[in-house]
C-alpha cells in the first residue's frame, strides 16, 4: 500500500505540475491574467463549438464595400446641373480692347503721325493725309474738316515736334469723334405709365417695374445674334437678369445659336419650335416672360433680311408693335460690321429709316484701316456708337470710349 500511495505522489505530483504549466503559459498567449481563467460555473468551449461560433460570425459580419462598385447609384433621369460661366466685368473692358488697338498697328493714326512729323508740309503731304482719311472710311466732309483744322494748327503754331503734332492730332480726332453724345445705354427699368409718385419730402413710391426692351437689329453676317449674345454676358456682369428673344426665325439655327449663349451664362431664351415662324409672335413672347419673371432687360434679335426695304418696313414695325403693347422700347441698336465701310453706311441707312435706331453696335474694329467708321456712320445716322467689339472673345463687346479709341488708333 505505501509502494503505491510513493508511486502515485511520483506520477502525479509531475503531471499536475506540467498541467498548471500549460495553463500559464495558454493565459498568457491569449494576453490575459490568472484572473481571465475560468472559474466555477464558466463553460469553456471545445474546438468544435469555436470553429462553429466563428463562422457564424463571419455570416452575419458586414461584407466591406467593393471600391469598384457605386455606393450609390444615381436615379435615372438625374444629370448634373452644368457649371456656370462667370462673365469678366464691364469696367476696364475698354481699356483691355484698346491696348489691343494699339498692338494690332491701325495703320490710320500711323500714317497720320508720319505725314504730320515731316519738316516741310507741301500741298502733296495734305493731299496724302486726306487720302489716308478717306481710305479709312473717315467720310468726305469728316475728312475735310480735320485737314482744314490741322494746316490752321500748324500754320499758327508751327508745330514741329513729335509730341506736338501728337497732341493736335489727338485733340482734332477727338473732336470729330464727339465724346458730348451720349453713349449710355437706355436700359434702366422701366415705370408703367399712371404710376404715382411721391410728394416732395415723402418716401419714394415703388412702382411695378417693366424690362427695359431693347432691338437689336442688323443684317446677316454682321455678328448680329453673337452681340446679342455678348450683350446679354455684359448684363449679367453688372448683376442684372435677362431674357432672350429669338426673334431671327428665318436663318437657320439662330435661335439655337442665341440659345447657346444663354445658357452658357444662366439665362433664358425664348424661342419658336419650328422655322419660319412669325417673329413678331416670338418677340411679344420674350417680353411677356420679362414681365412675368421681372427680369430687368429684354434682348430681341431680330432676322436680317434686305431683299427690300417694304418688307423690312413690315416686319420690324409689326415687331415694334406688338413689343409695346407688353413694355416700350428703350433701345434700338443696329449692329454693323466695321469692315465693310461704305457698304455698311449704305445698309446703316436703311436700317435708320426704318427701325429709328437709337445707337450703334461696331463689330470686328480689330485695328484696321476702317477705324474711320465710327466718325462716318455717327455724322451719317446722328446717333452714337455705344459698343464696339475688337476680337471673338464672348467678352471682348465694351462700352464706347471716345478718347481711349482715338488714343488706341495712335498707339497711345
Amino acid at each position: 500500500m505505501d509502494n503505491d500511495l510513493l508511486t502515485a505522489l511520483v506520477v502525479g505530483v509531475p503531471a499536475l505540475a506540467a498541467a498548471a504549466g500549460a495553463t500559464l503559459v495558454l493565459v498568457r498567449r491569449r494576453g490575459g491574467t490568472p484572473a481571465d481563467a475560468p472559474t466555477a460555473g464558466t463553460t469553456v468551449l471545445d474546438e468544435h463549438a469555436t470553429t462553429a461560433l466563428a463562422d457564424a460570425s463571419a455570416v452575419d459580419a458586414p461584407t466591406a464595400p467593393n471600391p469598384d462598385q457605386d455606393l450609390l447609384e444615381e436615379p435615372p433621369g438625374l444629370e448634373e446641373a452644368p457649371l456656370l460661366e462667370v462673365p469678366a466685368p464691364v469696367a476696364g473692358r475698354f481699356a483691355r480692347l484698346r491696348d489691343r488697338l494699339a498692338r494690332s498697328g491701325s495703320p490710320l493714326g500711323t500714317r497720320l503721325l508720319e505725314v504730320l512729323s515731316r519738316d516741310h508740309l507741301a500741298q502733296d503731304d495734305w493731299d496724302e493725309l486726306e487720302e489716308t482719311l478717306l481710305l479709312a472710311d473717315v467720310g468726305a466732309g469728316p475728312s475735310a474738316e480735320l485737314i482744314a483744322a490741322l494746316r490752321t494748327q500748324v500754320r499758327v503754331h508751327g508745330l514741329r515736334e513729335p509730341g506736338e503734332v501728337r497732341s493736335l492730332l489727338r485733340a482734332q480726332l477727338i473732336a470729330l469723334v464727339d465724346p458730348s453724345l451720349d453713349r449710355t445705354l437706355a436700359t434702366g427699368r422701366v415705370a408703367p405709365v399712371g404710376q404715382p409718385t411721391a410728394a416732395v419730402g415723402e418716401p419714394a413710391v415703388l412702382p411695378a417695374h417693366l424690362p427695359s426692351v431693347v432691338l437689336v437689329v442688323g443684317v446677316n453676317g454682321t455678328g448680329k445674334t453673337t452681340t446679342v449674345g455678348k450683350l446679354a454676358r455684359m448684363f449679367v456682369a453688372e448683376g442684372r437678369t435677362v431674357v432672350l428673344g429669338a426673334a431671327d426665325t428665318f436663318r437657320a439655327a439662330a435661335a439655337d445659336q442665341l440659345e447657346t449663349w444663354g445658357a452658357r451664362v444662366g439665362v433664358p431664351t425664348v424661342r419658336s419650335d419650328r422655322d419660319g415662324a412669325d417673329p413678331a409672335a416670338v418677340a411679344f413672347d420674350a417680353v411677356r416672360t420679362g414681365k412675368q419673371t421681372g427680369a430687368d432687360v429684354v434682348l430681341v434679335d431680330t432676322a436680317g433680311r434686305l431683299q427690300n426695304k417694304a418688307g423690312l418696313m413690315d416686319e420690324l414695325g409689326k415687331i415694334t408693335r406688338v413689343i409695346t403693347r407688353e413694355a416700350p422700347l428703350s433701345e434700338v441698336l443696329l449692329v454693323l460690321d466695321a469692315t465693310t465701310g461704305q457698304n455698311g453706311l449704305n445698309q446703316a441707312r436703311v436700317f435708320a429709316e426704318v427701325a429709328g435706331v437709337t445707337g450703334i453696335v461696331l463689330t470686328k474694329l480689330d485695328g484696321t484701316a476702317k477705324g474711320g467708321i465710327v466718325i462716318a456712320v455717327q455724322r451719317e445716322l446722328g446717333v452714337p456708337v455705344k459698343l464696339i467689339g475688337l476680337g471673338e472673345g464672348p467678352d471682348d463687346l465694351a462700352p464706347f470710349d471716345p478718347e481711349a479709341f482715338v488714343d488706341g488708333l495712335l498707339q497711345a
